[in-house]
């Protein structure tokens, strides 16, 4: 018995468009470039470390938001706020995590130190 879900269009889950062909090449160019630069600017040791550890960090941010909007197809459309919303509060929740271990981490290190 069929129900006239026969056809292969480009919607999922709730109406959410799925990317073109272009867009998931454009999306992987830009990842590998992005991947590129940062192995690079390592590989080479033309920078110093830090100029070599913003590199990364900038190409890694990048990295993010080009997987998001051509493979998670997130965007500021209606339909999208709700993952829009849960990408930004993992964000928030992984920084805090990520700098809380490390504010614990050089406190630790200093009294360890200190305490010899």
């Amino acid at each position: 018995m069929s129900h006239g879900h026969s056809n292969h269009d480009s919607h999922g889950y709730a109406g959410s468009s799925h990317g073109s062909f272009k867009d998931y090449i454009t999306g992987f160019i830009l990842s590998v470039v992005l991947t590129v630069i940062a192995f690079g600017a390592v590989m080479s040791g033309a920078f110093s470390t830090p100029v070599t550890i913003g590199i990364i960090v900038v190409a890694a941010v990048v990295q993010l938001i080009v997987q998001a909007i051509y493979f998670l197809h997130l965007n500021t459309s209606s339909e999208q706020t709700w993952n829009l919303l849960t990408g930004v509060y993992t964000l928030i929740i992984v920084l805090i995590l990520v700098l809380g271990s490390m504010w614990i981490f050089s406190h630790l290190h200093h009294n360890v130190l200190m305490g010899h």
